[in-house]
């Protein structure tokens, strides 16, 4: 990490000579500028710079779309103002002579833009502040990795592509060992961007990893997340390689992004445990979590593919349910004392996560807000248990969020109609579709 005063005297030695300033967009990316070194320190840290406010209201493919109120072509496609937050600023070790900056998005003429992802788990993080807690989280991002560059793989539309590893290297020393220059890659620019490593594992999927970092607080989790799902897909580029964060990129096992949270007091205790186990105030967030995670799924699983995941026996879940240490539920609650905390295991490799984690919050705070009762925890497979269901569909999820009061309470009617228009140019792009799938099926047989 760097400050201000630091990237001064690097830039007066030319070791670093830019800056991307990035904010991060309703998909989870970064988009933004690369700055001239001297041009960020002259102009952007004391005014900052704009942007076209477009960049929270496009699709996947960057197509201006219709139905966003901040963002059209009546109102110009103007600019909103990009913010450097300074204590994001760092380097990027994967590009020679560069730093990085998070930015916080904000109106020309004043005041926060309500859809931006960052600003709106802010919020929710200082609704957790008026009650005298903070919330500390961990991701688990997986992947899988391809031996095709992604230029490749672009031209083959995707299609038979090789993965790095040919079998399942579940904990396998060998099999990470493969893929150690790359993995290592990853870890060591990583942890040069200013994040605490810890492991890389292989998973089931072949050519599937899963780098794991340490848990800190939930907004610098969620722009370290946002980073190193940008760099590793750079770090791949750079050595000829390609991997995707999809949640379903085959009919086997998808790419999870398992999120841990846990409250202390902004003080720093930890909140969630007594002596006699688990405190009522972590039975109530953890009501909450249950009582809302139907209704609040879109933030976990943002796009079409992402329902693709959920599938009996496959680690991901299908059940609303909690469980000490039970991965066929939907939320998890694992370790003790300190450690204690509540795994949500909806997400899938595509999620935002700083929407996943205000929802997660939002959920917490409605449970601790009107003292829910937890129910029993679930005991065995809950894949075949009569608990309610997962949404199944992106059409399910955003139907649910539409029709939720708690969501338009926490988050505001206009942030909840933003990103419903963003499930339903999904959904139009979908159904308008012809897929691989019903030309194979209908071609000749049909």
């Amino acid at each position: 990490m760097l400050t201000v005063e630091e990237l001064r005297a690097l830039a007066g030695t030319r070791e670093i000579d830019t800056v991307l300033v990035a904010l991060t967009d309703m998909q989870g990316r970064l988009q933004g500028k690369r700055c001239a070194v001297d041009y960020f320190l002259n102009e952007v840290v004391p005014q900052a710079t704009e942007a076209c406010n477009y960049l929270l209201a496009v699709d996947v493919d960057m197509n201006t779309v219709d139905g966003y109120e901040m963002s059209s072509w009546e109102r110009g496609y103007g600019d909103f103002v990009l913010r450097p937050d300074l204590s994001t600023l760092r380097r990027i070790p994967w590009h020679e002579g560069t730093a990085l900056v998070l930015a916080d998005v904000e109106w020309v003429e004043g005041g926060e833009v309500p859809a931006s992802p960052r600003q709106i788990l802010r919020r929710q993080l200082d609704r957790l502040a008026e009650r005298g807690l903070a919330a500390y989280v961990g991701t688990e991002l997986e992947f899988i990795v391809f031996d095709d560059t992604y230029e490749d793989a672009w031209r083959r539309g995707y299609r038979e592509l090789r993965p790095a590893n040919q079998y399942n290297v579940d904990y396998s020393m060998l099999g990470t060992a493969r893929l150690e220059p790359l993995l290592r890659r990853i870890r060591n620019d990583m942890g040069g961007a200013g994040m605490y490593v810890e492991s890389a594992k292989g998973e089931c999927n072949p050519g599937q990893h899963e780098i794991a970092f340490r848990y800190t607080d939930a907004l610098s989790t969620c722009d370290n997340h946002v980073i190193y799902k940008t760099g590793a897909k750079e770090i791949a580029a750079q050595l000829g390689k390609s991997l995707t964060f999809m949640a379903k990129y085959n009919e086997r096992e998808g790419n999870s992004c398992h999120i841990h949270i846990s409250l202390r007091s902004t003080g720093g205790d930890p909140v969630l445990a007594d002596g006699h186990g688990h405190s009522p105030l972590m039975r109530h967030f953890l009501a909450g979590q249950l009582a809302c995670l139907r209704e609040l799924t879109y933030f976990f699983a943002p796009n079409i593919n992402s329902y693709k995941r959920f599938a009996p026996g496959s680690f991901a879940p299908t059940a609303v349910a909690w469980g000490t240490d039970n991965r066929t539920c939907a939320l998890r609650v694992v370790g003790h004392g300190e450690s204690l905390r509540v795994e949500n295991r909806v997400p899938g490799g595509d999620v935002n996560p700083y929407l996943a984690v205000a929802a997660l919050v939002a959920a917490g705070l409605y449970g601790i807000e009107r003292e829910l009762p937890l129910e029993p925890e679930f005991h065995g497979n809950a894949y075949g248990s009569d608990k309610p269901a997962v949404p199944s569909t992106l059409r399910d999820a955003a139907a649910l969020l539409a029709d939720s009061k708690m969501a338009k309470e926490a988050f505001g009617a206009e942030v909840i109609e933003h990103y419903l228009n963003a499930a339903r140019v999904e959904l139009a792009a979908f159904d308008a579709a012809v897929t691989d799938w019903e030309r194979i099926r209908g071609f000749e047989r049909l």
